[in-house]
């Protein structure tokens, strides 16, 4: 009878201790499941953020060459969801002139200026070598641009530059607040043979080897991409 109390005792402890270990292998599975979980929210959230970010860039392309096209009104729209309605934008062109405008009307306004004011029919925006930078709901962007601007079936403008931004978060969404965009350079293009080119060479000839041809054309004035002066 002692033994069998014995046996069952044993019984009841080894069981016991089976129902602990159990419990500790089940709470630890269980924590590794929570911090799990808050580990690949943690890094799902930032590709999505920095994706959410970089489309800013792209909304601002798209709305430019809006304006590009001579759509003026279009591109104020797309400008609105890229920027905050009070954005700072700045432009700095390689003669050292520099232009800020204050909310995205103004600024579209400033561009289709310069847009039409060079004659371009059309223009493309090319973006890249993004670096985005997070904390909590505020972040820096900065990505390189290649732009092309037609004049004509022969001749564009291209212009290369960065852009760096302040981006900031509210209600829900990202919104640049704070743009500058650096120009390092802005140049007239033009397929060999093309009147374009013809003039510009014309225009570069030396004065002591012109020739009454070459005044001619140097009369026509070669195309230069207008920028503001300096301020």
């Amino acid at each position: 009878m002692k033994k069998s109390r014995e046996i069952k005792q044993v019984a009841s402890n080894l069981f016991s201790l089976l129902v602990k270990r159990l419990s500790l292998i089940l709470l630890a599975g269980v924590m590794v499941l929570l911090v799990g979980s808050k580990f690949d929210a943690a890094s799902a959230s930032q590709p999505n953020t920095e994706s959410d970010i970089q489309d800013l860039a792209v909304c601002y392309a798209l709305g430019t060459d809006a304006i590009g096209r001579g759509n003026l009104q279009e591109g104020k729209n797309i400008y609105q969801n890229c920027f905050t309605p009070d954005a700072e934008i700045t432009a700095i062109f390689p003669n050292g002139a520099s232009v800020t405008q204050y909310g995205t009307s103004a600024w579209a306004d400033f561009v289709y200026s310069v847009f039409q004011g060079n004659g371009y029919t059309a223009t493309q925006h090319l973006l890249g070598t993004f670096n985005i930078q997070v904390q909590n709901n505020t972040a820096t962007m900065s990505s390189y641009l290649h732009a092309t601007h037609k004049l004509s079936d022969t001749s564009i403008d291209v212009a290369n530059g960065t852009y760096v931004d302040t981006v900031i978060k509210k209600n829900g969404n990202w919104k640049i607040s704070r743009r500058v965009l650096t120009l390092i350079d802005f140049l007239t293009l033009a397929s060999p043979g093309s009147p374009e080119a013809e003039v510009s060479s014309a225009a570069s000839t030396s004065a002591s080897s012109r020739s009454a041809s070459d005044v001619s054309n140097q009369s026509k004035k070669p195309h230069r991409p207008y920028i503001p002066s300096s301020n």
